[in-house]
């Protein structure tokens, strides 16, 4: 459906235009008005958002066409594979203003002590300010009661509306990106999300930040440009850059073409995900980020990855072996990154790097779901994007409290903070039972799916190589809890040290937000089909229809013109598209042994195999 309404494009736009008013606002009126009006621009920015996904139920799609320049239209659409990332994305991002303020607070005024002694400093950018007690809670005493001085006061306005404003194009990059119905557009707002992520960890992160960022930078730049090749490339040879123009035309690409453009795409992909040998980036920038920053970079940003994989590359290059052809070296790449990113998080003895390496191993599981051929493996990997953002995000938003309180996050020094951050203690385990997968959390919801697909896959190709592939992800789950409940023994259990005898709960900002993740993760365990009814029909639109193939498992080579969609032309080029809901569906194999039953039923999905 295309509409004429705006939703999308104020959802899109309001928060660059309001930026700057977010930073001059914040230096002359304080930290108040300055985190309100942000957290009010991006409340207003996810409603918008929101009310088309309403009226779109479980399937179909909703966008706004504009024209544009020669290389196609600017559009926004929301469909079964953007309504979870965008509502993920914005959603989060208005949960941790709020998270942010007394975090940052701290955080800019120990920087302005560092800067009044800096010159006694050789290397001014290096701060190891996370393992400051200044302006920390340990001795029993809240933020709130601090007075700053007139200094601190206009250092701290300054700062926190350039934090701010930055954080409002930050959200805004990434929303675009999910939301893009061009390729060249698609990359503006890939590159756009990357340059305020860049500046946020530069001038608010720690340890050697500045050394991180540029790090950071040249990562996912290099990636970003070696996918534009993959992307320009498509373009120009299918005619345009419009999603629709590509789709259609895709069987003009060159074969020869086509190998290059897969490469392109899934190594500029896998850069931005962290996957396994191309995750050099990861570790330092999660650690070094401000926490609110790495909660975004982890939780939404790093994930836009397995989007662009399964709309650039799947649904986009839907001809005959573009898919298939490569999806079982992602699997076992997914695999591989799954098992590194759960040994090495077993190592470490900082919270954050622990959750640096856990959030490796959660992006592995996106990657092995997208390998599998199959609509379940392909959907469960989207909502596992929903699941790792709402758990991840609890769990780094716990490292936040701790720093907050505590002015450690090294679990040597940590221990026996349950009994005295008790509600913190409780939604960090809501948080780790979602990453590993625990009913009745959303992450078991995602982990059940995606693993049920792989198997079907497995079953139906008769493929030993599939199934060790599927009995060792399997086995990588003991990984994840292995490190989630280590870690929380950690410092939820034993003996409190003596320096931090008079600790005391995280303040109500901290609190209440983590409450939101946290009812989130077990709504979406209880009612999946929030989400997956629009995911499900999306990926179903993805595959061959033909009674002769167990449509979901492969994918066929008119997979991208025989669709379960309506397109209408329009006067601008755009079209119009519907596809149906998603309610019972029984396929059979040419073979009357094999049968594949899928059903969705009330709020349980449910799909096996039976030979």
């Amino acid at each position: 459906m295309v509409d004429s309404s705006y939703y999308l494009m104020v959802a899109t736009f309001m928060p660059l235009i309001l930026s700057p008013v977010v930073y001059f606002l914040g230096r002359r009126k304080g930290i108040n008005i300055t985190t309100w009006l942000t957290f009010g621009i991006l409340a207003i920015s996810t409603t918008l958002v929101i009310i088309p996904c309403i009226d779109l139920g479980s399937g179909g799609s909703y966008q706004e066409i504009f024209d544009w320049s020669q290389l196609g239209h600017f559009g926004l659409k929301l469909d079964g594979l953007s309504i979870p990332f965008a509502i993920t994305i914005y959603l989060l991002s208005t949960v941790i203003v709020i998270y942010s303020k007394p975090y940052m607070v701290r955080k800019i005024l120990i920087q302005f002590d560092q800067l009044k002694h800096s010159k006694s400093t050789t290397d001014s950018s290096y701060y190891d300010d996370a393992e400051s007690e200044l302006y920390s809670a340990k001795d029993g005493k809240s933020m709130s009661s601090l007075v700053p001085t007139t200094d601190q006061k206009s250092y701290l306005n300054e700062q926190l509306g350039l934090y701010y404003s930055l954080y409002l194009v930050f959200a805004m990059g990434m929303l675009g990106t999910v939301l893009a119905t061009n390729l060249f557009e698609f990359y503006v707002f890939f590159e756009l999300m990357l340059v305020p992520s860049f500046f946020l960890i530069a001038f608010f992160g720690y340890g050697k930040r500045r050394r991180t960022s540029l790090m950071f930078f040249f990562w996912a730049h290099v990636g970003a440009v070696i996918m534009l090749l993959g992307l320009m490339a498509m373009g120009f040879l299918s005619g345009g850059f419009d999603y629709d123009v590509v789709k259609a035309n895709v069987s003009q690409i060159p074969s020869a073409w086509i190998a290059v453009i897969v490469a392109a795409l899934i190594i500029g992909f896998a850069v931005k995900l962290g996957a396994f040998l191309v995750h050099i980036w990861l570790p330092d920038t999660y650690t070094d980020a401000p926490t609110p920053i790495t909660v975004l970079i982890s939780s939404a940003m790093t994930g836009i990855g397995a989007y662009g994989l399964i709309r650039i590359w799947i649904d986009l290059l839907s001809g005959p072996g573009n898919y298939s052809d490569y999806a079982i070296y992602i699997n076992i790449w997914g695999l591989i990154t799954m098992i590194y990113g759960g040994a090495m998080a077993l190592m470490q003895k900082d919270i954050k790097r622990v959750l640096a390496y856990s959030s490796i191993s959660s992006m592995g599981y996106l990657l092995f779901g997208i390998g599998s051929e199959s609509v379940l493996g392909i959907s469960g990997a989207i909502f596992m994007y929903v699941t790792h953002a709402l758990g991840k995000g609890l769990l780094f938003m716990m490292v936040g409290a701790v720093i907050l309180q505590t002015g450690t996050r090294n679990m040597d020094k940590l221990g026996g903070l349950g009994g005295k951050m008790p509600y913190t203690a409780v939604f960090a385990m809501i948080g780790g039972l979602t990453i590993i997968g625990v009913p009745i959390t959303s992450g078991f919801m995602s982990e059940w799916v995606l693993f049920n697909g792989a198997l079907q896959n497995a079953v139906v190709d008769w493929s030993s190589l599939k199934a060790v592939s599927f009995a060792l992800a399997i086995s990588a789950t003991i990984l994840t809890s292995a490190y989630i409940l280590w870690m929380y023994k950690r410092i939820f259990y034993g003996v409190v040290p003596e320096t931090l005898k008079n600790v005391r709960e995280s303040s109500k900002y901290v609190l209440i937000t983590m409450g939101i993740l946290a009812s989130l993760t077990l709504i979406l365990g209880l009612y999946p089909d929030l989400l997956y009814k629009p995911i499900i029909a999306y990926v179903e639109n993805l595959y061959d229809e033909s009674p002769n193939e167990l449509k979901p498992v492969k994918i066929g080579a008119a997979s991208s013109q025989n669709n379960n969609q309506t397109n209408t032309t329009l006067g601008n080029g755009a079209s119009e598209e519907q596809s149906g809901g998603v309610n019972n569906v029984t396929n059979t194999l040419g073979t009357p042994q094999t049968q594949k039953t899928h059903l969705i039923s009330g709020n349980h999905l449910v799909s096996y195999v039976t030979i």
